[in-house]
């Protein structure tokens, strides 16, 4: 089973691999179900993380998954949501998110009114994984509905229609990053709904073997460049010699990309992780750590064979 590879390709317990199989047995994705059971892009990287999100699923609980950036809390959400074999719905919190986007809204058809149902509700009636991105970002309306869908009581009461009971499999897994614009501490109620698991930061290892897995046709010795300049962000933006912005995994998947298309690596770079940086200064910065491991000479020919 391709879903399972991943957690014995990295020694996962053998118990929990087991636990998976039961579960999946036990609660079988229907036809209507099957399309929202999505392969991720790429897999998670992280055996102890995995066995603490595993182990924490199958006791029913829900997970928090907090960190720095780039650190693959999204990526996790949905490795795990793809490896239980649960439809994924999710939900992106911004200060504009309510409680019609989780819950539902009155509708009008059939000459009567009716409960469009949102992602909160169509998750917890088909047993899916709900994947809450930016949880500290949600305003007190939206808090106010995950209070009652996250509750060991598993259900919720919809004011003027009837209560919702959350199907036995139905999950939710939220992400925050600290320090965003628009985000705020979450209070101690809607914690201890969770079981938290802070995501460790990038290691060369890992960085390898999501890059090598995604760009198998590279050269030898090449991908350790671009590790080392993502590594090398990484140290400046902890040190506080740069923000975030260029430490960003995705744009190094992109960048790298977009060379195996043909463009330069220097452009590529430039596009996938100089450029995100707005302040001049920053932007330089960032361009000499770039510049000394990806030289502006290469071509296409010098990454891929």
């Amino acid at each position: 089973m391709r879903e399972l590879h991943i957690l014995r390709e990295q020694k996962v317990s053998p118990a929990l691999v087991a636990g998976v199989e039961e579960f999946r047995k036990k609660y079988p994705a229907g036809e209507e179900d099957r399309k929202r059971i999505i392969e991720p892009t790429m897999p998670f990287y992280g055996r102890e993380i995995l066995e603490m999100a595993v182990a924490g699923l199958l006791e029913g609980e829900n997970l928090l998954l907090t960190g720095p950036k780039a650190t693959g809390k999204n990526v996790l959400a949905e490795n795990l949501a793809w490896i239980f074999g649960r439809p994924s719905y999710n939900v992106s919190f911004h200060v504009n998110t309510g409680s019609a986007e989780l819950v539902g809204t009155d509708t009008f058809r059939n000459n009567q009114v009716e409960l469009r149902k949102g992602s909160v509700c169509l998750c917890a009636e088909q047993g899916g994984f709900g994947i809450l991105d930016e949880i500290n970002m949600a305003k007190n309306e939206a808090v106010s509905v995950l209070h009652a869908a996250l509750d060991d009581r598993r259900y919720m009461d919809i004011p003027g229609y009837d209560r919702i009971h959350l199907h036995d499999a139905a999950r939710f897994i939220a992400t925050m990053n600290h320090g965003y614009a628009g985000t705020r501490e979450l209070n101690e109620a809607l914690v201890s709904r969770f079981m938290v698991i802070d995501m460790p930061k990038q290691t060369e290892q890992t960085l390898r073997k999501i890059l090598e897995t995604n760009f198998p046709d590279t050269k030898p010795g090449v991908l350790e460049q671009f590790t080392g300049v993502f590594l090398d962000l990484q140290e400046k933006a902890e040190n506080g010699e740069i923000s975030t912005k260029a430490l960003d995994l995705r744009g190094m998947i992109a960048a790298l990309g977009a060379i195996r298309c043909g463009l330069g690596p220097a452009a590529a770079m430039r596009m996938g992780i100089v450029n995100k940086c707005f302040d001049s200064f920053e932007r330089d910065i960032v361009n000499d750590v770039v510049t000394l491991r990806i030289p502006e000479e290469w071509t296409t020919r010098d990454v891929f064979s």
